[in-house]
């Protein structure tokens, strides 16, 4: 991806540097360049202040300075910003210093005296890998804000669906990946008659031999197979020899990467009401 010329040319530069000539140099520099965005300051103590305030896209910094030198700089920038980039391009005449400015957290050097060319160079080189930088920041930002806004609202659609169902429905179930029941709402326990937590009694109900074993079959199969049903009927007998009828749907759950983590689905008791009295004669 290449970045416009204009966005480069308006990035904030800021020139570090003890010395005005070399101050007025870069200045010259860059603003022949094209660049808009350039200040400059000789107090390095200043330097942290002025990063915080404008967020600069680059740092030229000197390393030999009195009172509080480049390195001392580059380590309070770290603080300030431990887990951030630092746009931090240095400006030295020892060789051995390019290596300990590096490792101290700068992205690049220039030598002195100043070859132009390598100057003008290195400084656009930067600016567009930090430009690019912040893009892909910004990217991260809006999708991390995509993710949050959609998984909110699949929440509040599995909210709505959930609400639905429980209206349209005797009671709502929850299975997982192995078939153990996770959530069931309604009045499933009083239908059946048990007592307590509603998943823990009908899974200990199910297991009991009481279920017709045919239509069981029929709706364990459509779950081995990872298939949604609709209304198949469910049975028991209960210990007076009275009979109670279900129809039950339910249907696979899936990850974004289509693994398998369980169904859901809801329940209607269709046992026969007993059959209504006539009404007296009057």
């Amino acid at each position: 991806m290449k970045l416009p010329e204009e966005e480069i040319l308006a990035a904030r530069i800021l020139i570090v540097d003890d010395q005005e000539a070399n101050v007025r140099l870069l200045q010259r520099l860059l603003g022949d360049a094209g660049y808009t965005g350039v200040t400059a300051t000789m107090d390095p103590v200043g330097v942290c202040a002025l990063h915080r305030d404008h967020d600069y896209d680059l740092i030229l910094l000197d390393l030999q300075m009195p009172g509080m030198d480049g390195f001392q700089v580059l380590a309070a920038l770290q603080a300030q910003n431990a887990a951030g980039y630092q746009p931090v391009l240095v400006l030295t005449a020892q060789p051995a210093h390019k290596l300990r400015a590096l490792q101290a957290g700068a992205k690049d050097f220039i030598s002195k005296p100043f070859d132009l060319l390598e100057v003008k160079t290195r400084i656009h080189n930067m600016l567009e890998v930090r430009l690019l930088y912040r893009r892909l920041e910004v990217h991260n930002l809006l999708l991390e804000q995509a993710v949050q806004e959609r998984t909110t609202q699949l929440r509040e659609s599995e909210a709505r669906y959930r609400r639905l169902t429980e209206l349209a429905s005797d009671w709502y179930w929850e299975e997982d990946e192995h078939g153990r029941f996770t959530r069931v709402s309604g009045p499933v326990s009083e239908m059946l008659g048990l007592q307590g937590d509603g998943a823990a009694d009908l899974a200990e109900e199910e297991r009991s031999g009481s279920w017709n074993e045919t239509e069981r079959a029929v709706i364990r199969a459509a779950i081995a197979a990872r298939q949604p049903f609709i209304d198949l009927p469910f049975s028991r007998v209960n210990a007076d020899g009275s009979r109670q009828q279900y129809r039950v749907s339910g249907e696979p759950i899936f990850t974004p990467a289509c693994r398998f983590i369980g169904y859901r689905g809801i329940g209607v008791e269709t046992t026969p009401g007993p059959p209504s009295l006539p009404a007296p004669e009057g």
